[in-house]
């Protein structure tokens, strides 16, 4: 397998205005296989033709509603141990996400497929040569104030404020079941009718520690 033509790496594309109108088919692609609106940006009589072959795919996706990729599973199976004696129902991962498999995809996400500039009440995100700029309406990043950690695990230090393990179970949950309008993708804003999903992206750590071999 070519590693980076399967990420969207390759050259194939020299024209960028190509190559971006090849990324957005490619999201619409996705969007629609998970059952999404598309944002229709010139690729209607390709989306068309491929309909039925959509329709196929989405209708195995809803047989595998409840099935969780490797490492979905081993941090749901996580959340499921730590929280089992929890009095609260433990947090379940999403099942239905756009995979963020490709080169450039989250960027074209970032910004609506027919215009060069999002714009919410927590974020405003802009087109440029180099990407995407975002800025949002409130930036507070800081080391200052207290830091909760949650019982169940390693000791907790004494400069730090334990919380029982409900607590975050609620956080958490909370943060699965957000409001509606959160979970809009920019990419279909200017549609009639928007996608709205969480997205996702596994990410594999480029050094790992040398497992010792028995001689």
């Amino acid at each position: 397998m070519n590693i980076e033509q399967s990420l969207g790496l390759d050259k194939k594309f020299e024209d960028p205005e190509k190559a971006r109108e090849q990324l957005q088919l490619y999201i619409n692609l996705k969007l629609a296989s998970t059952g999404q609106p598309i944002s229709h940006t010139g690729n209607d009589k390709f989306m068309s033709i491929a309909g039925d072959l959509l329709e196929s795919y989405l209708e195995k996706n809803r047989q595998l509603h409840n099935y969780q990729c490797p490492a979905d599973k081993r941090i749901q199976d996580f959340l499921d141990k730590y929280l089992e004696n929890c009095e609260d129902d433990t947090p379940k991962l999403p099942s239905n996400t756009l995979v963020l498999d490709r080169y450039g995809v989250a960027r074209e996400l970032s910004i609506p497929s027919n215009s060069d500039k999002f714009t919410s009440d927590i974020v405003s995100s802009y087109r440029i040569r180099q990407g995407v700029l975002h800025n949002p309406a409130n930036d507070r990043r800081t080391t200052k104030g207290s830091f909760h950690i949650t019982e169940g695990g390693l000791p907790i230090p004494s400069d730090k404020k334990a919380v029982p393990q409900v607590t975050f179970s609620r956080l958490l949950k909370a943060a699965l079941n957000p409001p509606e309008d959160l979970l809009q993708l920019p990419f279909t804003t200017n549609e009639e009718k928007q996608a709205k999903l969480f997205v996702s992206l596994l990410l594999r750590p480029i050094v790992c520690p040398e497992v010792p071999t028995v001689s």
